[in-house]
């Protein structure tokens, strides 16, 4: 429906003024609430964006990305309503991950997590000022940050304490598995050296024969479990890295074709089929990340966050996994067990 204005003629004929006052009246109150609608928009704060970097070939399997989701959380922020994530993984090897470390940088993502010890090196090589947190298997050790207390720099995050770890593990291997002498170890080399040297450590004085097998990419896995077998290895602990967690199925396939006893980090692992896990808990530690992530958000400062760690730690066997490979758990380990997967 349509209305017309009629404006009254005064003596002196004066109606095409008073039609120009009037749309030029109309004409600037259109203008101002145009103006008002942009300066509205501009002063809504930007969506954070949380870039995260991974450095297995495919993405994060669970319950990563959900326990990261559950710490944001905590603190109010719900993906899709407050936050966004930008998640970047090395489909074509780890070789890739500083195109994707430049990749996040250049989209000025609000925070970076990465993981284990060569993602975040990468990341700080990229950027001195976007914040990061990393869960490294060894973050102080790594050079990743000055002190646990009081990173300094732009990086925070969780430490695994992956050597004291990998070394704790072969003392479970000698009792679920009766006499064995010679153990080989799968590593990542780009984890560093220090789960080796401190795995080392643990062998001699468990009068153990350690043969170190360096796992670079997934084809190289095979390969290690002939060099193993070679050496007539009778037991196999799988160290921490997130490259070789995500080759845990490949890894256990070729324990059980081979009848070798393997230990690993994950309580997931042991729950898939491998025989025994000890280490922290999985979704606790992706959970804390996402509760760093968010108070960062909030505008906390990376290098006043102090580098957190693990509180607990779980011991899974799979009795069913034994039963195959002709081994009998001792009672005083499923006693120690926190899940008995049968």
């Amino acid at each position: 429906m349509f209305f017309r204005i009629r404006f009254p003629k005064d003596a002196d004929g004066e109606d095409t003024m008073r039609r120009r006052k009037f749309i030029a009246l109309l004409g600037g109150a259109a203008a101002a609430s145009s103006l008002w609608s942009l300066t509205a928009r501009a002063q809504q704060p930007a969506t954070p964006v949380i870039g995260i970097l991974w450095p297995g070939a495919s993405p994060p399997p669970p319950p990563r990305m959900e326990s990261f989701h559950e710490g944001l959380r905590q603190f109010g922020f719900i993906e899709g309503q407050n936050f966004a994530i930008e998640l970047r993984y090395a489909q074509s090897g780890l070789k890739q991950l500083p195109e994707l470390a430049a990749e996040l940088v250049r989209m000025k993502v609000d925070v970076i997590a990465s993981f284990g010890d060569l993602a975040p090196r990468i990341v700080q090589q990229a950027t001195g000022t976007i914040p990061i947190v990393a869960i490294g298997d060894d973050l102080l050790g790594a050079g990743l940050v000055g002190s646990l207390s009081r990173p300094g720099g732009n990086t925070t995050g969780l430490t695994i304490l992956s050597p004291e770890l990998s070394a704790k593990r072969l003392e479970v291997l000698r009792e679920i598995v009766p006499g064995i002498s010679r153990v080989a170890a799968l590593w990542d080399p780009t984890t560093g050296k220090s789960q080796v040297s401190m795995t080392e450590s643990a062998a001699r004085s468990l009068h153990l024969r350690l043969q170190i097998v360096e796992v670079r990419k997934q084809a190289d896995v095979i390969g290690a479990f002939r060099a193993a077998l070679n050496e007539q290895a009778q037991a196999l602990n799988v160290l921490s890295s997130p490259f070789l967690a995500s080759l845990y199925r490949e890894v256990i396939d070729l324990s059980a074709e081979h009848r070798l006893p393997a230990i690993y980090q994950w309580k997931e692992h042991a729950q898939a089929g491998g025989l025994v896990s000890y280490g922290p808990s999985l979704a606790a530690m992706w959970r804390q990340t996402g509760t760093i992530v968010a108070k960062i958000l909030k505008g906390a400062k990376p290098s006043d966050l102090p580098v957190e760690q693990p509180i607990k730690f779980e011991l899974v066997v799979n009795t069913k996994t034994a039963k195959a490979l002709g081994l009998t758990i001792p009672s005083l380990v499923l006693m120690r067990a926190d899940e008995v997967v049968e």
